[in-house]
């Protein structure tokens, strides 16, 4: 492996020369960079990059900041990782790296994100899991290293964001209900503080007042964003006073559980137990019946975060308005047999 300064002593100049020929900089004569140019295909001259970031300010890399540790991270939940795999497919295209960056739930996030920006080895952040008061976010704003987050946040700043619409998919899943017949509606929530479930609950208040029902916060369960937590659900359903006959899913990775859960007390999605996730995830469709829910494609929203991320940062160079980018992302019904009518067992008065 050949480095700038073998390859300064082959040719005979100065290592400043070289540098600047390399970097297509002025004050080299041009036979002299085409010279240098050919050494360097010849004797196979490896940029030393960490060097190369220190000189110019910036790594080309874009840290994604993944919380490990939760229920949600360790089971089968696709979202994640299909929205990295797409960022990383076209931030390549904006030639910028995508690094995964864990941080336990263990873990003092402040100092996960300080050690992150003192060694200044990513030249943006996107944060994830993001609360209404979010003390990430705060950071970032006064340490001055962009950022955009995925998922809203009551946090003040002025910073880009792109979260799913979880109110409006609430709101829709009750109008849905309603119309099949539902009246008692369990509103099914992680059992921890994320912006997106606010969103969720505020979107399921919403939908309940415009079919002009009540809202009673005995419906509203939290439970652990996991099969376990599905499990648990169940119980609290077919076990709650009230005798919900529907019930409204945040956490899609929960469902699997909850359809356990139903099954070994005899019972079925839809016809016992009316069942809507948030997104319907590929394993929700291979559920007997499948679950209902909202899809979104996950390629699509990664691209988007690649293209917000690379803004930002052509940005901080003077190339864009510093506007920050912020969207709502849409999604679609997909109806399946589990969005059903009150059934005969758990529901035949609710209908009135």
């Amino acid at each position: 492996m050949t480095g700038i300064r073998q390859l300064a002593d082959h040719l005979e100049l100065s290592i400043g020369t070289v540098s600047r020929a390399l970097n297509g900089r002025p004050g080299v004569h041009p036979a002299t960079r085409e010279r240098v140019l050919q050494a360097a295909r010849e004797l196979g001259y490896v940029a030393n990059q960490s060097g190369r970031s220190l000189r110019r300010g910036q790594t080309n890399t874009v840290g994604f900041v993944v919380e490990s540790g939760h229920p949600s991270n360790l089971g089968g939940d696709n979202f994640q990782f299909a929205t990295i795999d797409a960022m990383n497919l076209r931030l390549a295209e904006h030639g910028l790296d995508l690094a995964i960056l864990p941080c336990h739930s263990a873990d003092d996030p402040i100092s996960f994100l300080a050690r992150t920006v003192a060694r200044g080895v990513v030249d943006a952040l996107v944060l994830t899991a993001t609360r209404q008061q979010d003390k990430r976010i705060a950071f970032l704003t006064r340490s001055r290293m962009p950022f955009l987050t995925l998922g809203r946040s009551a946090t003040p700043g002025d910073y880009p964001w792109i979260d799913l619409d979880f109110f409006g998919v609430a709101q829709d899943s009750v109008a849905r209900l309603v119309a099949l017949g539902h009246r008692r509606i369990a509103l099914a929530l992680p059992n921890r503080d994320v912006a997106l479930a606010h969103h969720y609950l505020d979107g399921y208040r919403a939908g309940l007042a415009a079919a002009d029902l009540p809202f009673s916060s005995d419906l509203v369960l939290r439970v652990d964003s996991s099969e376990e937590g599905g499990v648990a659900l169940g119980g609290l359903i077919l076990d709650h006073p009230a005798a919900p006959t529907a019930v409204m899913v945040c956490s899609e990775v929960t469902v699997p559980g909850l359809y356990n859960h139903l099954a070994s007390r005899g019972l079925t999605a839809g016809r016992d137990l009316a069942v809507i996730a948030f997104r319907q995830s590929p394993p929700l469709r291979f559920l007997s019946p499948p679950a209902a829910g909202y899809d979104l494609s996950l390629r699509d929203l990664g691209h988007e975060l690649a293209d917000a991320v690379a803004d930002l940062l052509a940005a901080r160079q003077g190339h864009l308005s510093e506007r920050p980018r912020t969207r709502i992302w849409p999604m679609t019904f997909c109806d399946s047999p589990s969005l059903a009518p009150p059934g005969r067992k758990r529901g035949s008065s609710s209908s009135s």
